[in-house]
């Protein structure tokens, strides 16, 4: 029964929010998570307490846990009792009068200009393997760079169609998060890129970035591309694409972008999200600053 109940609200996050596959999988684990916790002394989730969620969280910050695993596996329980009282009748949610530890203040790992031209340039600068079709260096270099131009996220990037670019607008239609629609400006070198790529690769309609076997591109094989010219590069800390969008908003900023304005085109739906970016830029400026001024010390 308790399996079902879990298996119907992914289902509702899947369809009806939108939820990435990553978020699913981390929902998914999280409940199974709480699950084996209770081992066989779990009384189903219609009859869990509050005190019961808060054994689980002292038991989770004692393994040392971070504080970022706990909160999202929490975040998943959140939701999935959330689901349970609007949804399938249950009374209240045993998790919301549980306080969790305060998040920890990491600001974001971003590229500097230098590092975000190198990155681009590679795949044009490989050589071809033998076993490469020739489109396929073309459509990396136009996933990097729509990646920067435009701050999407993997998913986002992932699920656009050719449709949805413009090239007389010289802008993408993104689906973000919720199935929330955005319109996001493209850069001319994105743009060149897409094109050549589209050309090479023959892509009229459909998905518009396709993977060996001409389907939609997958998660993973984005994330591989990535990693390899990474190595290639002389970048010397690991980046994901999420580092890459990371990166788009800290230049924005750095560059006199407003607030709003980086929070329309990242498709935060709280402002607050979008603020951890200007932390980011203080502390760069005041790299620069220590570094530059005569009197800075």
């Amino acid at each position: 029964m308790d399996d079902g109940l879990e298996n119907d609200f992914l289902r509702f996050m899947e369809v009806e929010r939108s939820a990435s596959p990553r978020t699913l999988v981390n929902y998914r684990l999280a409940l199974a998570s709480c699950r084996g916790w209770f081992g066989d002394a779990f009384p189903g989730w219609r009859n869990t307490a509050a005190d019961d969620f808060r054994r689980w969280l002292f038991d989770m910050m004692k393994q040392g846990l971070s504080k970022a695993t706990i909160r999202l596996r929490f975040a998943a329980v959140r939701s999935f009792y959330k689901f349970l009282v609007h949804r399938r009748g249950h009374a209240r949610s045993p998790v919301a009068e549980v306080q969790l530890p305060k998040p920890e203040k990491k600001l974001p790992v971003v590229l500097n200009l230098a590092q975000i031209d190198e990155l681009l340039a590679l795949p044009l600068q490989v050589p071809l393997h033998k076993q490469t079709a020739p489109w396929m260096p073309m459509r990396d270099a136009a996933i990097l760079e729509l990646f920067y131009s435009c701050g999407l996220r993997i998913s986002e990037l992932r699920g656009l169609d050719v449709k949805d670019i413009d090239f007389l607008g010289e802008n993408v239609r993104v689906l973000g998060k919720g199935a929330k629609e955005r319109i996001v400006p493209i850069g001319g070198p994105a743009l060149s890129a897409l094109q050549r790529y589209q050309r090479e690769a023959a892509v009229t309609n459909g998905p518009l970035f396709l993977g060996k076997h001409r389907t939609r591109i997958s998660q993973q094989a984005i994330d591989q591309l990535l990693k390899k010219y990474l190595k290639l590069s002389s970048i010397p800390f690991k980046i994901s694409p999420h580092k890459l969008r990371h990166s788009f908003a800290t230049h924005l900023l750095d560059a006199g972008a407003d607030l709003r304005s980086v929070q329309s085109l990242l498709g935060h739906a709280s402002l607050s999200t979008t603020q951890i970016y200007t932390h980011v830029t203080k502390e760069r400026l005041r790299q620069a600053y220590d570094s530059a001024h005569p009197r800075a010390k």
